[in-house]
């Protein structure tokens, strides 16, 4: 098992769980006492899990939004075939709006190689265009970064987004209903996904299906208004019928 594959399942049982002890973890992994010591070291540095004597213990609350650095290492594998193919439906030249959380962070790996504008609206994708000159063109928009989200919300976002028109807006979400439509955790975040959407000629959602049939505190936009989703078979299928009703086509990767 690679570090990041028992890194994800670690965390897995401790979320699912609230604690693991280090015996437990090295029971389910096969790894050492030692190792697993290192790993609770390691996500409690990154804010993943709590360390406490003997094991490690969550976090998160119930009802709270899981932090940036726990749900990136959920999904992975789905999250990267969704992002192939958003990548895939934006052609050479558009212009892209690209919101923040773990799954566009992957479409922005992907993007970066491409010769497209991107305006990132979180410090990890901006980060990650910057770090590598490729064919894409960044432009940053200004704003105040969530802690430890790197999402960039406040008036100076907002104003960045109603100055420009994107041919597509790439948007993540914490949950997505056809009644509630797409929802967010955060009030802020909930309206720089408004002005995204309302900044682009169509709305691509990206997201994994644990977060369909789900509604967060904060309402963005009805689900007719979304033109194509972008999620993986783990998404209920009564949910999926009933978001291609509303008018949402809806592709499973």
């Amino acid at each position: 098992m690679s570090n990041a594959d028992r890194h994800a399942l670690i965390t897995k049982v401790v979320r699912d769980a609230g604690e693991a002890t280090v015996q437990q973890l090295a029971e389910l992994t096969g790894a050492s006492d030692m190792t697993i010591r290192r790993d609770l070291d390691t996500l409690a540095v990154q804010g993943v899990l709590e360390r406490v004597r003997g094991g490690a213990r969550s976090l998160l609350l119930r009802g709270e939004e899981p932090p940036f650095a726990l749900r990136a290492h959920e999904a992975v594998d789905a999250k990267r075939r969704i992002a192939a193919k958003v990548s895939a439906l934006i052609a050479d030249g558009e212009s892209v709006v690209l919101d923040s959380g773990t799954t566009c962070l992957e479409v922005a790996r992907l993007l970066r190689e491409r010769p497209v504008t991107v305006m990132p609206l979180s410090l990890q994708a901006i980060q990650l265009f910057g770090a590598t000159p490729g064919p894409a063109t960044l432009i940053v928009p200004g704003g105040r970064p969530r802690a430890a989200e790197g999402a960039l919300t406040g008036p100076l976002t907002l104003a960045s987004l109603a100055a420009l028109r994107f041919d597509t807006a790439v948007i993540g979400c914490c949950g997505l209903t056809a009644g509630d439509g797409l929802t967010a955790y955060d009030l802020d975040d909930a309206a720089v996904k408004k002005a995204g959407i309302a900044s682009a000629r169509r709305t691509l959602v990206a997201t994994d299906g644990s977060k369909l049939g789900r509604t967060a505190f904060a309402h963005v936009t009805p689900a007719a208004r979304l033109d194509t989703l972008v999620t993986d078979t783990t998404a209920p299928p009564g949910d999926i019928t009933a978001l291609e009703n509303a008018g949402t086509t809806v592709t499973t990767v």
